[in-house]
């Protein structure tokens, strides 16, 4: 018995040792905002939307083991490789929609810090402008390495969610039939059916989570020789993410969806809405995720923004410099962090809307993002003999296209007002 627990710990801790930028940046696009949209999906459709989750679980895992293995073999940024095979004029669209997406992202986090502070009685304007000084410091100051291993610790915190579906008391077999349900053409009918879809894959294979994790294995200065431990960090991060997304939507459509509660203000409301249903431990379990969620993207959704326009446009990036060798880098990420927070410490502000529009915007422009990846990675000159083979671009094609028609479809139905 010992012997075999030995042999289990050490393949524990092997794992626990690979753990870094792929693990992370999977786990951080389960923010404030992607919170919301899950729990509204749940909320609205039950588990209706579980199906999602698988084709969303694979297009992750591809789209992040393929940019590790580009940020390790090639030394280079996704928005760098864009701007030197594609040009200047392409990558700066590109990073125009992608700036813009963010905005929407930091924006939101901040909204998770006001609503999750509010849920144990702390107003915004507390509770906003420590989280802001918080990330900045803890970002500008900290040291690389252990920055990641805090960023690591965070992610697991998402287990909350986890175990707040298990008090739930959830219908697992009919979970479980729902995930394994393809959606019927009345589902693809309904535009809000169609608006939570686009907003779940924008939600889980965010752009930014791409042009992130490709520079901080650069970063990171990860050889060759790292490459199958990369990839696998990758993998894992992704597996745990999307397996989170899920708890999430059970856990509302066990209790929300279940009681009639088809409108949510946001995910401080659902986790109100939790308390009566789920028990008060899921309500702290819910709020507590929340609040982590919030502050770990705010820590790396800025820094996402700052890699990637100054990858683009040539500027010194990267949190192995100080302030004064990447003036523009850490410029960007404070004008974000102040930008964000002052925008929800105004008032009237649509917090609600600008969370989900964000997630939806981020599906619109992944399409966009895969297709330059998959281009990308299949170019020798590149990547050498390290590019795709047949059966993982007829997935990785396959993913990107229905990820492209059901933002299609979902434009189209917007289009004609259904």
């Amino acid at each position: 018995m010992m012997r075999f627990w030995r042999t289990w710990r050490t393949r524990i801790f092997l794992i626990l040792a690979v753990l870094g930028p792929g693990f992370i940046t999977a786990n951080v696009d389960n923010d404030a905002g992607g919170i919301y949209t899950y729990a509204t999906a749940g909320a609205k459709f039950g588990y209706g939307l579980l199906w999602t989750i698988i084709p969303m679980a694979i297009m992750l895992a591809f789209a992040q083991e393929i940019s590790a293995r580009m940020g390790v073999v090639t030394g280079k940024g996704l928005s760098e490789l864009i701007r030197e095979e594609f040009g200047l004029r392409i990558t700066a669209t590109l990073m125009l929609g992608l700036v813009l997406c963010n905005l929407g992202d930091v924006i939101s986090e901040f909204a998770g810090v006001a609503s999750s502070g509010q849920l144990f009685g702390i107003s915004k304007f507390i509770s906003v402008p420590i989280a802001a000084v918080l990330v900045w410091a803890l970002v500008v100051f900290g040291d690389y390495k252990k920055l990641e291993k805090i960023f690591v610790f965070l992610s697991f915190l998402y287990v909350a969610y986890i175990i707040t579906a298990a008090l739930a008391h959830p219908s697992w077999g009919s979970a479980i039939r729902q995930t394994l349900r393809l959606p019927r053409a009345h589902d693809l009918g309904n535009s809000e059916y169609l608006f939570l879809s686009v907003g779940i894959i924008g939600a889980t294979v965010a752009p930014w989570q791409q042009f992130y994790l490709q520079a901080s294995v650069v970063d990171k200065g990860a050889s060759a020789s790292k490459l199958k431990l990369a990839q696998l960090d990758a993998v894992i991060g992704s597996v745990f993410s999307v397996l989170v997304a899920a708890f999430i939507v059970i856990a509302c459509a066990a209790t929300l969806f279940a009681a009639g509660l088809h409108n949510i203000g946001g995910a401080a409301d659902a986790a109100q809405s939790l308390k009566p249903l789920g028990g008060q431990y899921a309500f702290i379990l819910f709020s507590f995720g929340l609040l982590n969620a919030s502050l770990f993207a705010a820590s790396i959704l800025p820094l996402s923004t700052a890699y990637t326009v100054c990858e683009a446009m040539g500027y010194e990036s990267g949190l192995s410099k100080r302030f004064r060798e990447a003036p523009i880098f850490y410029g960007i990420y404070t004008g974000l962090l102040i930008l964000g927070s002052i925008i929800i410490l105004m008032p009237k502000v649509p917090l609600v809307a600008a969370a989900v529009l964000s997630q939806v915007l981020n599906g619109v422009l992944l399409p966009a993002v895969l297709i330059f990846m998959l281009v990308l990675v299949n170019r020798k000159s590149l990547m050498g003999t390290k590019t795709n083979g047949r059966a993982y671009n007829a997935v990785a094609w396959t993913l990107t296209a229905l990820g492209t028609g059901l933002t299609v479809l979902m434009l189209i139905g917007m289009a004609r007002g259904n």
